[in-house]
């Protein structure tokens, strides 16, 4: 499968190579509000975020930048957009890296100072293409559409103006709202180019369906061994998307740091309310930290074999629980008692 075989370091975090996926996330509290994006600082790193990504309009963003550097654990990231200046002072004042477009700045002399700067910072820069960005004449030469292939040629374009100024620190994203659009992008990609990818659905939507296209596009490219970076773009808390990144890694079987609950989608058989304690069992485990899998199943008759592959479950039926292990019965409980009994034996696991 691909893999990117350059690594690149983003503060305490290196990613590309055999290094694991990063989860980041993005502040949205405007620049002048200290407190409030502080608070979410912390949330994040307390929800397992490893990147902060903060945007910098002005020279507002440059003092929150360096309150968050001195305050926060993890590495901050500053988003540029239109002022070279501002990428410059950001390098300046400790960012991790800069995230730019070139094709935003109005000179490639413009490109250069900020490469030279990044340069002797040891400061990584993200590049990339999203649906929106996406030059003319590349867009006239895919028959005036956002393709796949437009948007690929459009982020290699990026690469290759920063290579022009020998700096190859870099960090690559291809972003768009249809899904697969951005899949394949990202898979033209990875066949040209050996950056670290920072994927994402852009625009994904609010928590619902911001989930499901997130999940599917992100999900379809680590599967494929491509991505060294991710972020799920959601229209909500930020810490739901570090949540939401955590479980896709999982999901992909790139991450087993914290208990996994499986749960049977219950059929005529079940004589348990499986959905209420499924969801009981989920909050009980959230902050175990343990490679384990768990079972909630409804029905006592072939619940163990279904949930074979579990490390620990529990199996209904009229009135009491089967705990089993590794798909091997144990003992029967009354219902009042088996949430009790799960957590004691998780915990002692």
């Amino acid at each position: 499968m691909p893999k990117a075989e350059k690594t690149v370091r983003i503060g305490s975090v290196v990613i590309g190579g055999d290094n694991p996926v990063a989860i980041q996330s993005m502040l949205c509290c405007p620049p002048d509000d200290v407190e409030a994006n502080l608070a979410q600082g912390y949330a994040l790193e307390r929800a397992g975020c490893e990147i902060i990504r903060v945007a910098i309009p002005d020279r507002r963003g440059i003092r929150l930048l360096g309150i968050l550097k001195e305050k926060l654990k993890v590495p901050i990231v500053a988003d540029i957009q239109f002022d070279y200046k501002m990428a410059i002072e950001s390098a300046a004042a400790g960012a991790d890296k800069i995230r730019i477009n070139p094709g935003n700045l109005s000179s490639r002399d413009e490109v250069r100072q900020v490469a030279e700067a990044c340069r002797a910072a040891r400061v990584p820069i993200r590049v990339g293409a999203n649906s929106g960005s996406v030059p003319a004449d590349i867009l006239a030469q895919n028959g005036g559409s956002v393709t796949p292939q437009a948007l690929a040629e459009s982020a290699l374009r990026q690469i290759h103006i920063l290579e022009e100024f020998d700096f190859d620190n870099i960090v690559v994203s291809i972003k768009a709202s249809h899904v697969p659009t951005m899949v394949e992008a990202c898979r033209i990609l990875s066949r040209q180019s050996t950056y670290p990818q920072h994927i994402g659905v852009t625009e994904a939507g609010t928590l619902r369906m911001g989930l499901v296209k997130s999940a599917i596009g992100i999900g379809a490219l680590l599967l494929d061994g491509i991505g060294s970076t991710l972020r799920v773009s959601l229209t909500a808390d930020p810490v739901e998307e570090v949540k939401a990144a955590r479980d896709i890694l999982q999901a992909c079987g790139l991450r087993r740091d914290r208990v996994e609950v499986i749960s049977c989608p219950t059929c005529g058989r079940c004589r348990v309310d499986v959905l209420t304690l499924a969801d009981k069992v989920e909050q009980m485990v959230a902050d175990i930290r343990k490679p384990l899998t768990v079972a909630v199943m409804g029905c006592a008759v072939n619940g163990v074999g279904e949930g074979k592959q579990a490390d620990i479950g529990i199996a209904g039926g009229d009135g009491e629980y089967l705990l089993f292990k590794k798909g091997v019965a144990l003992q029967k409980y009354p219902m009042k008692d088996i949430l009790a009994v799960l957590k004691a034996e998780i915990e002692s696991m």
